[in-house]
């Protein structure tokens, strides 16, 4: 591990990030370009304390995830996410299998969408990135980021739907992973995601002999929101192949009573949305 590159790089990689670059309001005059380790360190879901240490030469090595996490938050290119891993010691992500590494572009388009909640994740369930509303519709992601998962196994992530819409929603979850798993059969976390769940649910392990298979694509979700209440959502969903991602965007029809919770969401978030807030307990998509 090279730290002193490492922090030099991080240093440089900070500097050149103004705030609306990564959806933030620029706020009061800022004394030096670039953005605050506080707001990097939000980004990156870690301590200001321990990226601080990081950009200091005096940081604990990172760990994959980490990394990951870092290079979005910075913005940084596929190039530049390789770099970051190899001034850590650490091999970069494999280019054939399903990527934790979001483009700048992806986040770019993420950012820009201030009234609807939208995450970037993998095909097969890992949250990437959120944005704000995301954050305000379905917490925060934490350390277990994988929506399919904590649906199966954490009974927290089915509380932001109806009950009555859970089988639903558990059958779409399994055909869609079923779907995934063929077209990448060299792909270990996918492959891991089943075999484990499969032990752990007897739900999941059910709909998973019925082996039917679904691409996830458009459709209308229903949301049972502990402040704004029950929201009907349309789910769109853009798929980025070549990385195994995709983005999904939550929305509402105008003059509906589903779009004005929205927006009144949209004021809870932003006034959650603060430096010292606490974070959101980790919920399900």
């Amino acid at each position: 591990m090279d730290r002193a590159e490492l922090a030099d790089f991080l240093r440089r990689s900070r500097a050149r990030l103004e705030p609306s670059d990564v959806g933030l309001a620029a706020g009061a005059r800022r004394r030096t370009p670039g953005l605050r380790r506080e707001e990097v360190a939000a980004l990156a879901g870690m301590s200001v304390d321990y990226y601080t240490r990081l950009e200091q030469s005096r940081g604990p090595r990172p760990s994959r995830q980490m990394l990951g996490a870092l290079a979005r938050a910075l913005r940084l290119t596929g190039d530049e996410r390789d770099h970051l891993f190899h001034l850590v010691g650490e091999e970069p992500p494999r280019a054939e299998n399903a990527s934790g590494h979001v483009r700048p572009g992806l986040l770019l388009v993420l950012d820009r969408l201030h009234d609807a909640p939208a995450q970037v994740m993998t095909d097969y369930g890992d949250v990437l990135a959120q944005n704000t509303m995301a954050v305000a519709l379905v917490g925060e992601a934490g350390p277990e980021r994988n929506l399919v998962r904590r649906f199966f196994t954490d009974p927290r992530a089915r509380a932001l739907f109806p009950p009555e819409d859970h089988a639903e929603l558990a059958r779409s979850h399994v055909s869609h992973l079923r779907a995934v798993t063929a077209a990448r059969p060299g792909d270990p976390a996918p492959a891991g995601l089943v075999a484990e769940l499969r032990a752990a649910s007897p739900e999941f392990a059910r709909l998973w002999e019925e082996h039917e298979v679904a691409v996830r694509r458009v459709s209308t979700k229903r949301f049972a929101h502990p402040t704004v209440g029950l929201l009907d959502l349309d789910c769109e969903i853009l798929l980025s192949s070549e990385d195994h991602q995709i983005l999904i965007v939550h929305t509402a029809r105008p003059g509906t009573e589903s779009h004005e919770r929205l927006q009144l969401l949209r004021v809870v978030g932003l006034q959650d949305m603060t430096p010292a807030r606490r974070p959101h307990p980790p919920l399900s998509r």
